[in-house]
C-alpha cells in the first residue's frame, strides 16, 4: 500500500522526534545500552526489513524504544519500558494499535523473555529481536559485554565459578557470574535462535568471531600464547 504525502511526512515526523526523544533519555546510559547501540539497532532492522514483510513504522518505533527503560536498570521492573514507550508515543497522537503493538514487542523480545511461554510473537518483532541480538555478538558484542560486566564491577573471569547451563529467568536476571560466563550462557546460544534468514547469515560470522575470540582469550589466561 502507498502513503499519501501526508502519511509519509507523518511518518517521518513521528521517527524523528521519537530519534530526539531516545536520545535526550539515553544521553548519560551505560555505553552498552546507550544512543548508539539504539542506533546500531535500529540500522540492523531496517536492513533485516527489507527483506520481510513487516510495518516498518512499528519495526522502527520498536527499535528505537526497546531500551528506552531497560529494567536492568530499573530494580528489574519489566513494565516501565512498555509505560514509558507508550505515553511517549502517545504524545505524539500515534495510532493506539501501533502503540500496543510496539509495547508488546518491548515486552517479549528481550533473551530473558525466552525463559517464559510465549504469550505474544510477530513478524515485527521477529525483525526487532533479530537486530537486537545481533548486537550483542561479534565484536561489538564482545565490547559490549565487558562493558557492562565493568559497570556491574564483575569478575572478567574466573575458573572457579562454571557457566550455569540450566539457568532460570530468575537466576539469569540475578546473576553476579564473571564475563565469561555470559557467553556460555547467552552469548552464543543467540546464532540459533535468530528469526529471520538475514539475521543467521550475519551472525554465523559473528559468532564464529566470538568461537575465536574466546579461544584466544583462553590460551592468553592459561599462559599457552
Amino acid at each position: 500500500m502507498n502513503l499519501t504525502e501526508s502519511e509519509t511526512n507523518h511518518t517521518s515526523f513521528t521517527i524523528q522526534k521519537t530519534v530526539t526523544f531516545v536520545k535526550q533519555t539515553l544521553q548519560n546510559a551505560e555505553s552498552g545500552h546507550d544512543w548508539w547501540h539504539i542506533l546500531r539497532v535500529w540500522n540492523n532492522a531496517k536492513l533485516i526489513a527489507q527483506t520481510e514483510e513487516v510495518d516498518l513504522l512499528i519495526v522502527e518505533l520498536a527499535a528505537l524504544l526497546h531500551d528506552i527503560s531497560d529494567s536492568k536498570f530499573h530494580n528489574g521492573d519489566e513494565e516501565i519500558g512498555p509505560k514509558t514507550a507508550g505515553d511517549f508515543l502517545k504524545s505524539l497522537e500515534v495510532d493506539p494499535q501501533i502503540i500496543e503493538h510496539v509495547q508488546q514487542i518491548i515486552r517479549h523480545m528481550s533473551f530473558k523473555s525466552s525463559f517464559d511461554k510465549p504469550v505474544f510473537s510477530s513478524k515485527e518483532m521477529k525483525v526487532v529481536q533479530d537486530a537486537d541480538r545481533l548486537d550483542a555478538i561479534g565484536a561489538i558484542g564482545i565490547a559490549r559485554a565487558f562493558t557492562f560486566g565493568g559497570f556491574k564491577n564483575r569478575e572478567m573471569y574466573n575458573p572457579g565459578v562454571e557457566p550455569n547451563f540450566n539457568l532460570t529467568k530468575e537466576a539469569y536476571k540475578n546473576s553476579t557470574a564473571p564475563t565469561i560466563n555470559h557467553f556460555y550462557e547467552k552469548l552464543l546460544l543467540l546464532k540459533d535462535l535468530m528469526n529471520t534468514e538475514t539475521a543467521k547469515k550475519i551472525a554465523a560470522k559473528r559468532h564464529a568471531f566470538m568461537e575465536l575470540y574466546l579461544e584466544q582469550f583462553a590460551a592468553e589466561w592459561n599462559g599457552t600464547k
